[in-house]
């Protein structure tokens, strides 16, 4: 791996470390039962506000990644939406254990996701010009593996550090939860110390490039060229419809995961967090293990194998009443997540259009987010329904397996 390409992988090391301590086992946990009145109402309210975000990533990332490619401003941007997401992180430090702080900490979470999600735009559009197209599958997922590192090595810091010691060290007041706030700051300075080698080594591509005002009013018409000629190139419509149903099915899973393995097999909180770090390690495992073949076996087949490894794995997985076999069936399936991941990314570098990789990459973002509440809502109303943990959990093997069917009938094709 090339200076670049290392530059550029260490990124997903820095922001790792948001998805993982900030939106699923540390602030949000924090925020439904520190916060919040309750815990209903807090997980109702972290809902609201995670559509809320949604919606303003699926509105602006197209846009943005037409901007990145008619001003060629990438680098400005990441930089941007890096800043964003540290200073927001990081001011969830004052958001107390009491309800009157309801509105700051979820406008700080909110903000800071959305400008997590449209750095990804990118930092993803950056991964054809690191990689000589022979490689681009081995750096996209030895990235992958080395985001899953840093969100546990930061998750494992926190832990360590700040939640666990009683007393609290550094002088924190556990009576204030200030042990737990303080994860903010660590994961705000984490993307700064960890997110600057890629913006001073990869610079932005070469060419022409529109002064940022006249970008931002070109980049409408050329979002609006750009969507309405996906019916023309119908191989990267059903890329992006495919990736639309099975990215819904690895959220769901990722969000209800550690719900179910708690309902059914009765994990307590501790067993809770040693499964979640448990399957991020086997996941970024997978993720380097196939980033080293991929560029053999192909983007497309590698997402193929992985979905339907996914769907085998996860119906098992349903059926099983032995919580060691559960255990064993989790882990195994964490292998395919990490790699369904990074070679959708390679995918897409693949077959966008050069001259097009950062609008692309907006639509990329855009099939991730765009229906991001259909797999929750889903798998609620058959949990609902029928009263059973495992119905409402295999609804994520249908999205999977509707997502693996319609890629199957993708030519990777650039164009």
């Amino acid at each position: 791996m090339n200076r670049k390409a290392l530059a550029w992988a260490s990124f997903d090391w820095a922001n790792s470390a948001f998805p993982t301590v900030v939106s699923t086992f540390v602030i949000a946990a924090y925020f439904t039962q520190g916060v919040a009145p309750d815990a209903a109402t807090g997980q109702a309210q972290w809902g609201w506000m995670q559509t809320i975000a949604a919606l303003a990533i699926a509105l602006l990332s197209p846009l943005l990644g037409a901007i990145a490619d008619l001003g060629g401003h990438r680098r400005m941007l990441l930089a941007a939406c890096t800043l964003v997401t540290a200073v927001f992180t990081a001011l969830v430090w004052f958001a107390a254990p009491d309800p009157s702080y309801t509105v700051w900490l979820l406008v700080c979470v909110g903000i800071a996701t959305v400008g997590f999600e449209l750095g990804t735009v990118f930092y993803n559009s950056m991964l054809p010009e690191v990689a000589p197209p022979a490689q681009i599958g081995r750096v996209s997922g030895l990235a992958w593996g080395l985001g899953y590192a840093g969100g546990l090595a930061c998750l494992a810091i926190a832990l360590v550090l700040l939640v666990q010691p009683n007393p609290a060290l550094f002088g924190l007041d556990r009576g204030t939860s200030e042990h737990v706030r303080a994860t903010a700051l660590l994961v705000g300075a984490w993307t700064l110390i960890f997110g600057w080698p890629v913006l001073l080594m990869v610079p932005d591509p070469p060419g022409e490039r529109l002064p940022m005002g006249q970008a931002v009013t070109t980049c409408v018409a050329e979002t609006k060229h750009l969507v309405r000629g996906l019916p023309k190139r119908p191989d990267m419509l059903r890329f992006l419809i495919a990736r639309l149903f099975y990215t819904d099915g690895l959220n769901t899973l990722f969000a209800f995961g550690a719900i179910f393995a708690a309902g059914v097999h009765g994990l307590d909180f501790e067993e809770i967090l040693l499964f979640g770090i448990a399957l991020n390690v086997t996941a970024g495992l997978g993720a380097a293990g196939f980033g080293l073949v991929e560029d053999r076996v192909g983007s497309k087949r590698t997402v193929m194998v992985a979905l339907v490894s996914m769907v085998v794995l996860g119906a098992a997985l349903l059926l099983t009443d032995s919580k060691a076999v559960f255990w064993g069936m989790a882990m195994a399936l964490g292998i395919f997540m990490g790699p369904a991941q990074a070679a959708s990314r390679t995918l897409m570098a693949r077959m966008a259009p050069e001259g097009e990789i950062a609008a692309h990459f907006g639509l990329f973002a855009l099939s991730g987010r765009v229906t991001g509440f259909f797999g929750p809502a889903v798998l609620a109303a058959v949990t609902h329904a029928t009263g059973s943990q495992r119905a409402g959990m295999s609804t994520v093997l249908v999205f999977l397996a509707v997502g693996a069917a319609i890629l199957a009938t993708v030519r990777p094709v650039r164009g």
